[in-house]
């Protein structure tokens, strides 16, 4: 009996607790963190019983901010403790099962509050209309992350409209592949491709798509590549769709690379710890042993984590080798060094010691967006978002080159408009990737990178000289100025300038990419600027835009359908369908 084990002051607090935690579990409010305090105070009035009462005090705040993680009452009696682990477990598991009949019975005279989402995004209002006269340039740093289109998808499925603050448009775009012209070997590490055609949701203005595409790799062909996997293993991990996907999709990773490769695994949840010592890809059955054995718990010391992670990634390079961190995480960073622009300075520093950082997220509730996208930005790697297993297969397998090998450094795209010609402009997308002018050819200037194989699309909307759709009245004094009459002769074709700046991997001065834009540029086809276009729309609908006049969703789901091109990997017709689900979502 458990009554002959525990003293009766420690049994009788017990069975309080228990029965705040019943109360609680009915009526969602339970403070957890307060009754593993409770607990805390009952493990220090009794030290030989207090290793059975720290049991169910880790278990109630394993996962701060949420309900317990219940594990199986085997895993959970303390190996010492015998029958004092098992009195107290049956007395916790039958609470537990008392609580559960309660709620449901509470469920149908009181409506339960939904928990409120922990979930952060970074906020930039979206690019205003310019005016060419008075700001001819724009500047910004290409976005080859994908994160934003998974995060809103996982949402629709679940039949909720996105926070228009989760939508970034470019990489809502950026998403798809699009036909543009591979580079031959031996030239730049990429090539650049301009489309301009009537813009579907404004017949008086031009669409300017601009794609990039970068050389492909096999990945045969890479160097020796070293993966060191920081995997989160806090409490709040528990759910299917965050440390189970996540070992589904290490799984899948592990299966594209080679023998010769390396893998290390770093966890953390309250402090950091390596799992697997670095071990090469051949030793299949070790990797996916200790995959096959994380567990969640604790709180979330990533610091700790990314410091550990960083060291085993150090000790791994060779000459000629690739070393990167892939961090696997929900979200958030609680423990330690925590603040964005601490992280930011740790993360550079790191880069610049040669080792690459890519972020992955999983799960909902506790997604903190912002710090996973200036992780990933300021490591030189690109951030997703895993919501189901085929797109880990996409991330991990299809596009694994482009993930984990980079070609070209701080690409940068300057755009000079012909105020001859164009009246004024926009760009959709790019808000958190734009950059002053002079940045353009400071080489001091970070900016993202390009993959083998990936391709970036950015797209301006154009509003030509003379048409009925300028916004911007004219001005009383000072018109636009004057030029020679044999600039105008020589450019007047020209819409635009287009200048690329990129380093090759490891250097430090840039080199420089030109491409004029003519009225009439039909470099990429024309059904894949539409389907892009479909895809910018959709995105502007879901932050609210108000550059689309009448458009509606319908239109969207038209122009994709009609567009919708060879679609290989069933992504575009998956598109279709997250358009209808938008349709009867809601807010």
């Amino acid at each position: 009996m458990l009554s002959k084990h525990l003293p009766k002051a420690v049994l009788i607090s017990s069975a309080s607790i228990v029965t705040l935690a019943f109360v609680g579990i009915a009526t969602q409010s339970i403070n957890w963190n307060g009754v593993g305090e409770k607990l805390t105070d009952l493990v220090e009035a009794d030290q030989e019983k207090g290793p059975v009462i720290q049991e169910l005090a880790d278990q109630l705040t394993e996962a701060p901010g949420t309900s317990p993680v219940i594990r199986p009452a085997a895993e959970a009696q303390p190996r010492s403790q015998g029958q004092h682990g098992a009195g107290l477990m049956s007395l916790y598991s039958g609470a537990v099962s008392g609580a559960a009949t309660a709620k449901r019975a509470m469920d149908t005279v009181m409506p339960v509050a939904p928990l409120p989402s922990r979930e952060r995004f970074s906020s930039e209002e979206p690019n205003p209309l310019k005016q060419v006269i008075n700001d001819p340039v724009s500047t910004f740093s290409i976005d080859v992350d994908t994160a934003s289109y998974s995060f809103v998808r996982s949402g629709l499925n679940n039949g909720a409209l996105p926070n228009p603050d989760a939508v970034r448009v470019e990489e809502m775009v950026n998403y798809f592949d699009y036909a543009y012209r591979v580079p031959d070997m031996g030239e730049a590490p990429f090539s650049t491709s301009v489309t301009v055609t009537d813009t579907p949701w404004n017949k008086h203005t031009k669409l300017m798509q601009i794609g990039i595409q970068g050389h492909k790799v096999p990945i045969e062909d890479l160097p020796p590549q070293n993966l060191v996997f920081l995997i989160d293993t806090s409490g709040s991990m528990a759910d299917a769709n965050k440390l189970p996907l996540l070992q589904q999709s290490f799984r899948l990773l592990l299966s594209t690379l080679r023998d010769e490769d390396e893998v290390a695994i770093v966890t953390y949840a309250g402090n950091a710890g390596v799992l697997l010592e670095p071990t090469r890809v051949a030793d299949k059955t070790l990797i996916l042993e200790k995959i096959n054995a994380l567990t969640s718990g604790g709180s979330t010391a990533g610091h700790a984590g990314l410091k550990g992670a960083y060291a085993l990634a150090e000790k791994m390079t060779g000459e000629g080798e690739q070393t990167r961190v892939i961090l696997a995480t929900d979200g958030d960073f609680n423990v330690g060094l925590s603040d964005n622009e601490s992280l930011k300075r740790f993360v550079a520093d790191q880069r610049k010691q040669g080792t690459a950082l890519s972020v992955l997220g999983f799960g909902r509730g506790n997604y903190n967006d912002e710090l996973m996208q200036t992780l990933a930005q300021n490591g030189q790697g690109v951030a997703a978002y895993i919501d189901t297993l085929s797109e880990a297969r996409k991330v991990l397998v299809d596009q694994v080159v482009s993930s984990i090998s980079m070609i070209a450094q701080d690409v940068k795209i300057q755009v000079e408009f012909n105020s001859g010609t164009v009246a004024e402009y926009r760009l959709i997308g790019y808000e958190t990737r734009a950059l002053k002018t002079e940045d353009f050819k400071n080489d001091k200037v970070d900016a993202g990178d390009i993959g083998a194989g990936h391709n970036v699309t950015a797209l301006y909307e154009v509003t030509l000289v003379g048409s009925p759709a300028q916004k911007f009245s004219d001005l009383r004094y000072g018109g636009q100025e004057e030029t020679p009459d044999s600039l105008n002769t020589s450019f007047s074709g020209e819409l635009a300038y287009v200048k690329l700046r990129y380093k090759e991997p490891g250097e430090e001065q840039s080199r420089l990419l030109e491409t004029p834009v003519s009225a009439d540029a039909s470099e990429i086809p024309k059904n894949e600027t539409l389907f892009a276009a479909s895809v910018a729309a959709f995105g502007q609908l879901l932050k609210g835009s108000d550059y689309l006049g009448s458009w509606t969703m319908e239109d969207v789901e038209k122009l994709a359908s009609e567009n919708r091109g060879s679609d290989r990997f069933g992504y575009r017709s998956e598109f279709l369908n997250l358009v209808r689900l938008a349709q009867v979502s809601e807010r």
